[in-house]
């Protein structure tokens, strides 16, 4: 009698809550960066702006810690039907969102950061914890770096609607449950 444990179909509890955790800080931080982008200078723009650079080094830390989970623990395989029944080009689409989206995680706060450093307001987290300047000060290399940002932000916006978009296509039209290996709940 074998006493292996089965593989489980599901992600674990800590890679559940770090998906929806990193998915749903995401979505806020583009929300706060499209609003506050175009605020006319004001106190409330410089607060949202600071608020904005503690939630990215918040979130690079949170996609680090992420990715060390992703290394250190398999996720579970896709259910045989799901494989059998997926063309090739949606396991090409599948693998390349998946990476696509884990380099964005870090490029897009990487980008900002260097962004800011160039810009000459470093950030000084939560307000006490002064990080490094990637880059120094210099006003045209800020210019340079600032609309690679934005652009790094949306193209990783529209991965995220391509993965909740297969997402929901595997709910509402294949009908294989496979959403349901990271929402919450029991086996």
């Amino acid at each position: 009698m074998s006493t292996a444990k089965p593989l489980s179909s599901r992600y674990s509890l800590t890679a559940i809550v770090l998906h929806w955790l990193l998915g749903v800080a995401l979505v806020g931080m583009v929300l706060m960066g499209v609003y506050m982008a175009d605020l006319p200078f004001s106190p409330q723009r410089l607060k949202l702006y600071n608020w904005h650079k503690w939630a990215g080094v918040s979130l690079l830390a949170l996609s680090a810690l992420r990715l060390v989970w992703r290394l250190t623990h398999k996720p579970p395989p896709l259910p045989a039907a799901v494989v059998r029944n997926m063309p090739h080009w949606q396991h090409l689409a599948h693998q390349g969102t998946l990476y696509g989206m884990y380099a964005l995680f870090f490029a897009v706060p990487l980008i900002g950061w260097a962004y800011s450093s160039a810009a000459g307001f470093p950030i000084v987290w939560l307000g006490v914890l002064p990080l490094p300047d990637w880059v120094p000060a210099d006003k045209a290399l800020a210019e340079l770096i600032k609309p690679w940002h934005q652009i790094s932000a949306f193209a990783l916006m529209g991965l995220v609607l391509l993965h909740v978009g297969a997402a929901l296509k595997h709910q509402f039209v294949d009908h294989d449950g496979l959403i349901a290996r990271i929402l919450p709940g029991r086996d």
